[in-house]
């Protein structure tokens, strides 16, 4: 076996080596012919300007005989005459005596002047070039002349230009031309000066193309413009190549050897490969169980970050991104402790055979342990390329229900998803798992159900949330002495108009929206830290707040304009919440009729018995309860019933189908005709357009709301709305 493999590495070395040779004896070989070529395209350019300069001088010479008439104009017949023999004499496709303006100096049949007009524009910056240069740039060129590599015709060409006139002395007297003469010629380089030069230089088949149309045996030269070095054509030739022709004398040699050699080595190796076959399988069978789980059947922890470690040493940049996502089941708890753990196991697997089904064979989804999930899509997965359509898939099938124990058990889990784009090579695994982490973190604690992206922003929202948590806890508790105060400490409340839907849209009411002025962040709106109050169990006093600080400015207001104000769950089920309302408003001389507390759609599905019977005492002294956002969230019939819902609010996101989709015409109009057979009053939320409010006016909507009357202001800016209002109010009675 040693001697084989010895052989066969000493004979791949020749080979290899005898390759080597020949690729490098033809690189060389094909360099040196394109040096060739190049070298000779720049003969040709010094052979223009030669040519040029001689028949600059010949056709001075001309004119300082006859070819200048005696009032400064140029004798045609004997110009056109020297023209002519220049292009014969000199092989040049075309030979034109032009102005500085780039016209025709002589008459010329109506051919020459068609085929001048449409290479003019490509030769006048050479002419204007002439014309125009300074006195240092015509010591190094003194007869002004020019070449240049271009396109004319669509042909590669050598094109010059010459400045021929002057003052000339013209039978002993000095004559000023009208104005000065140039010489303009070109020489195509296909053609006849193609074949000369595969001629010269040995060019096998040398022929022109516009495009790097070559064969595969066959090279392009790209021929560049002077002026701007883009390509004007290619000349494209089977180059002589006496590498290949060596290796192809050395390679029958090398393979009847490596047949050889390979036969007595296969041979070998089969006897080795039926001893060690039955070694083979027990090996795989028990790296098997060591990188898969048991009960799914799919890859465990350390296949994941074996296959994972791997990605990250192959990551190319120009293959794409790979992703890694982490599957948590939303409620695989529940069904564990309420049917037993073989429940569980059958779930699992249940999982697995829908995920398994929305990826390709390259992705890996791995069970990290317990009910969560790995998922690694490489580069140019198929699925990866499906974001983010694949995590709503993924997101809809652990959604649908699950029947266990062959049907006797119906479950409904879900599953939140975090996900991390792998882009970054020098990254640790472990960075970009905990990253996945704190995206599915963000997923679970934003309602679940979903799938969120990591961003370099959770992790510094997760410091400023802390830093928010500690500065609100700070502010509301430094401020618990002077809650009577409409400012307290930064915490300001703004309030939002609400019209009655009528021609004339009187102001009927107001909605009341907490804001914070923070001293670095500015003024926060409420879904800033609203949500971290009620994670740090600070909404309770920041609601009781808020109300008392609205209750106090609505007092102030006429008796015919509401307040609204917004409640948390939280707020209505801890005890004694209906007390301190009642409370609160009786401090601030509000009457309780003026009062409208709002509450979710999600709010009230989370409501006990206890906070059903707090809301029926608040209704009792007069307060209403709307539902805020309705059709939105768990909507049902029961709740505007069991708890004698007074206002539904539509939301913002219906109102903005109006004049776009026609589904939102008939859900308002289908909400508003709900509402009156019920006999609760409606508001609109977010009207922009006078087409929206129209709408809603004929629609039979109560009160609307939104950008389209005011935008939220604070306190003193909404007393001077209500002191217009007034106004207007009082002024329409004197006129009546």
């Amino acid at each position: 076996m040693l001697l084989a493999i010895s052989g066969v590495a000493i004979l791949g070395l020749v080979f290899v080596a005898a390759l080597w040779a020949g690729k490098e004896s033809d690189a060389a070989a094909l360099d040196h012919q394109r040096k060739l070529v190049n070298g000779r395209l720049q003969d040709q350019v010094d052979r223009v300007s030669k040519d040029m300069r001689l028949m600059a001088a010949g056709f001075s010479s001309l004119l300082s005989g006859n070819a200048v008439a005696a009032d400064g104009g140029y004798d045609s017949s004997t110009a056109e005459a020297f023209a002519t023999v220049a292009k014969t004499v000199f092989g040049y496709n075309g030979t034109y005596l032009v102005t500085s303006t780039g016209d025709l100096a002589l008459e010329a049949d109506a051919e020459t002047a068609r085929r001048y007009k449409w290479i003019r524009p490509l030769l006048l910056p050479m002419i204007k070039q002439s014309d125009l240069e300074g006195p240092g740039q015509s010591e190094t060129n003194p007869e002004r002349i020019h070449v240049a590599l271009m396109k004319l015709e669509g042909r590669p060409s050598i094109s010059g230009v010459a400045k021929v006139t002057g003052s000339i002395e013209s039978n002993g007297v000095k004559i000023t031309p009208v104005q000065p003469l140039y010489l303009a010629a070109f020489r195509f380089l296909d053609g006849a000066t193609l074949d000369a030069l595969s001629r010269e230089q040995g060019l096998a088949g040398a022929r022109y193309a516009r495009t790097a149309d070559a064969d595969a045996n066959e090279v392009a030269f790209q021929i560049e413009a002077t002026a701007t070095n883009e390509p004007i054509g290619f000349i494209i030739w089977t180059p002589d190549l006496p590498g290949s022709r060596v290796v192809a004398r050395l390679v029958p040699l090398l393979s009847i050897a490596g047949l050889l050699i390979g036969g007595l080595f296969f041979a070998l190796m089969g006897r080795l490969r039926k001893s060690l076959k039955e070694l083979g399988r027990s090996e795989d069978h028990a790296r098997h169980l060591s990188y898969h789980d048991v009960l799914t059947g799919l890859p465990n922890r350390a296949l994941f970050a074996e296959r994972f470690q791997h990605c990250l040493g192959t990551l190319d940049a120009s293959a794409g991104d790979a992703i890694v996502a982490l599957i948590d089941l939303d409620r695989f708890k529940e069904v564990n402790d309420t049917y037993g753990h073989p429940a569980g196991d059958e779930l699992l697997r249940s999982v697995v055979i829908r995920l398994s089904r929305l990826f390709g064979e390259r992705d890996m989804l791995a069970r990290m342990g317990g009910d969560e999930f790995a998922l690694l899509l490489p580069p140019g997965s198929a699925a990866a390329r499906a974001l983010p359509e694949l995590w709503d898939e993924v997101v809809s099938e652990l959604a649908k229900p699950f029947n266990l124990r062959n049907g006797d058990i119906v479950v409904r889990i879900g599953g939140s998803i975090g996900a991390v784009i792998v882009n970054d090579r020098t990254l640790a695994r472990s960075e970009y798992l905990r990253r996945a982490d704190v995206a599915l973190y963000e997923a679970k604690s934003h309602g679940r159900g979903r799938c969120v992206e990591y961003h370099e922003f959770l992790d510094t929202r997760n410091v400023e949330k802390d830093n928010l948590t500690r500065d609100l806890r700070l502010l509301l508790g430094s401020a618990s002495d002077s809650i009577t105060q409409e400012h307290k400490g930064e915490l300001e409340v703004f309030f939002q108009s609400v019209h009655l839907a009528s021609e004339e849209m009187p102001l009927s009411g107001a909605e009341a929206l907490v804001r914070w002025r923070h001293p670095h962040l500015g003024l926060l709106t409420p879904d800033m830290f609203i949500p971290i109050a009620e994670e740090a169990g600070l909404i309770d006093q920041l609601g009781e707040w808020v109300l008392r600080t609205a209750a106090l400015r609505a007092a102030s207001w006429p008796m015919g304009i509401t307040l609204a104000v917004n409640v948390s769950p939280s707020q209505v089920r801890r005890r004694g919440f209906g007390d301190r309302v009642l409370s609160i408003i009786k401090e601030a001389g509000l009457s309780p009729s003026r009062l409208e507390l709002e509450l979710t759609e999600a709010a009230l599905f989370n409501l006990d018995h206890g906070a059903q019977e707090t809301l029926a005492i608040l209704r009792a002294h007069g307060i209403r309860i709307a539902l805020d956002d309705f059709g939105t969230g768990f909507s049902s019939l029961s709740h505007l019933i069991q708890f004698n819902i007074d206002r539904i609010k539509i939301d913002r996101s219906f109102v903005n189908l109006l004049g776009s989709q026609a589904e939102g015409a008939a859900i308002i109009s289908s909400i508003i005709g709900l509402s009156r057979t019920l006999g609760k009053t409606t508001t609109a939320e977010g009207i922009e357009t006078q087409g929206q409010r129209d709408f809603l006016i004929a629609a039979g909507c109560t009160d609307l709301q939104g950008f389209y009357f005011s935008r939220p202001m604070a306190g003193v800016d909404f007393d001077r709305i209500i002191a217009r209002n007034e106004d207007g109010n009082t002024r329409a009675a004197n006129t009546g």
